[in-house]
């Protein structure tokens, strides 16, 4: 059951759709298409988090997070780059792809492709307007994923699969 029997638009807007798919066996069900993402954990030479805070409509708040972006016609490693230099003027000296996850698979159809960077020292360039940089070491940054103190699930499950990957290297 790969296809639905039936797929119609709903909504269209500038970043999103909607569409209603009717499958066999579940029905009709509404879609939520914004397009596909890339995000990275860009870790300084000293072993510093970068996070970005920024106001975030859907949370209707400043929510801190790994620099993230859509894709705009470019591969998702291009993508994470330019997202990281734009969103905290820092540029990378490596870029590893983490994984690729579904944000909420039952709803809607984004993929996020998750990278960790190594950065340069020092900014090439200040961030983008309305971005405060949060710099944090690593091991702070991750006892605060693991205790719950992230509420911004990509980030969170950034932080785990690299602390995972410097635990197997």
């Amino acid at each position: 059951m790969d296809e639905p029997i039936r797929s119609a638009p709903l909504f269209r807007g500038r970043w999103v759709r909607v569409d209603e798919d009717e499958w066999p066996e579940i029905g009709s069900w509404e879609v939520f298409r914004p397009g596909d993402a890339a995000a990275v954990l860009p870790l300084t030479p000293e072993g510093d988090v970068l996070l970005v805070e920024q106001f975030r409509a859907g949370a209707r708040r400043s929510i801190e997070e790994i620099p993230a972006g859509l894709l705009e016609g470019e591969d998702p490693a291009s993508c994470a780059a330019r997202e990281l230099l734009e969103e905290t003027g820092f540029r990378h000296t490596s870029l590893e792809p983490l994984a690729v996850v579904h944000t909420s698979p039952g709803s809607s159809s984004e993929l996020v492709h998750l990278f960790v960077a190594r950065t340069h020292a020092e900014p090439e360039q200040e961030p983008e307007e309305g971005i405060v940089i949060v710099r944090r070491p690593f091991a702070d940054a991750l006892a605060r994923a693991r205790s719950g103190g992230v509420d911004d699930a990509k980030t969170a499950l950034a932080l785990f699969l690299a602390d995972a990957r410097r635990g197997a290297g």
